[in-house]
């Protein structure tokens, strides 16, 4: 079992970044892959990245390649998701996921925690 809380979510302007963090806690959760995916009201839950539990193999959804980026301090037990040039329209609530293999599909992971708001404005 890996309990997982995630913080950082908050209000930004269009074009903006925020940083997300995500403890995790429980049994060995260094030896899980994490992954970050969001929702927004009235949309399926979005797979966004995913990193490996060593922390040197990363995977990004196409929609945000090159903007946002993953990684993870296993000394901490806490996995980051740095997001710059949000826009609108990734206005969702955003969740840290642990996975026993890297996986990039939102209903393969194991483990979530509760989420944390991003709101973008215009």
């Amino acid at each position: 079992q890996v309990e997982l809380v995630e913080s950082g979510g908050g209000l930004v302007q269009a074009g903006g970044s925020l940083r997300l963090s995500c403890t995790a806690s429980g049994r060995s959760p260094n030896n899980y892959a994490m992954g970050w995916l969001r929702q927004a009201p009235g949309k399926e839950r979005e797979f966004i990245a995913a990193i490996n539990y060593r922390g040197d193999g990363t995977y990004y959804a196409d929609t945000v390649k090159g903007r946002f980026t993953i990684s993870r301090n296993n000394g901490k037990n806490t996995i980051y998701l740095d997001m710059r040039n949000l826009q609108p329209d990734e206005t969702a609530m955003y969740y840290c996921a642990a996975s026993v293999v890297v996986v990039t599909s939102a209903d393969k992971f194991d483990f979530w925690g509760q989420g944390t708001q991003v709101t973008v404005s215009s």
